[in-house]
């Protein structure tokens, strides 16, 4: 097992404090950061440049591939594969169609938004390298921590860390990545 270095991490003890230290490490161009808060923070989504989630665009996708799926194949079965003549009717019917691929459709929604939301949240995972520091059970109950991955590229141990300390951070320690 070898140890590396996952990111820099920072204690801040109020969200007004989190809140600009957060502003500043974006405009100082880190781009690979994180916020970790026993509440959410107004305006902590703006000043990451978080956007709207793609889950809604892969539930989308997820309900329109069922309803399309559903309505094919009552289309195969009735019209093409055992085309059946019951009482003068046409082979095919699509108010007979509506109501089962409608009904595919919320179903096909409902697993598109959860393999979104796992997919998306690159879960599931059992565990993260922060979860190793001890300070971090402070972040359920009154405390604020910036952690600063070693991906990024302006990201350098020693400068990175001062820069955090000159931001307020108490508590700035390595956080490693145990393989």
């Amino acid at each position: 097992m070898s140890e590396k270095i996952y990111g820099l991490m920072a204690e801040f003890d109020s969200p007004a404090a989190i809140l600009q230290a957060a502003e500043k490490i974006r405009d100082a161009g880190y781009r690979r950061w994180d916020a970790f808060t026993p509440f959410p923070i107004h305006g902590m989504d703006k000043v990451m440049k978080l956007g709207n989630s793609l889950v809604g665009w892969v539930s989308l996708a997820g309900g329109a591939f069922m309803f399309s799926q559903i309505f094919g194949l009552i289309w195969f079965c009735n019209a093409f594969d055992y085309p059946l003549i019951v009482g003068g009717k046409p082979m095919f019917s699509m108010p007979m169609t509506f109501v089962p691929a409608y009904i595919m459709l919320i179903m096909g929604g409902a697993v598109g938004a959860l393999i979104g939301m796992l997919g998306l949240n690159q879960l599931p995972r059992l565990h993260h390298p922060i979860f190793a520091k001890k300070r971090f059970e402070l972040v359920s109950r009154d405390k604020f921590i910036l952690l600063i991955g070693a991906q990024d590229e302006k990201f350098c141990v020693t400068e990175t860390k001062s820069f955090l300390e000159s931001l307020g951070g108490a508590h700035v320690e390595i956080v490693e990545d145990v393989d």
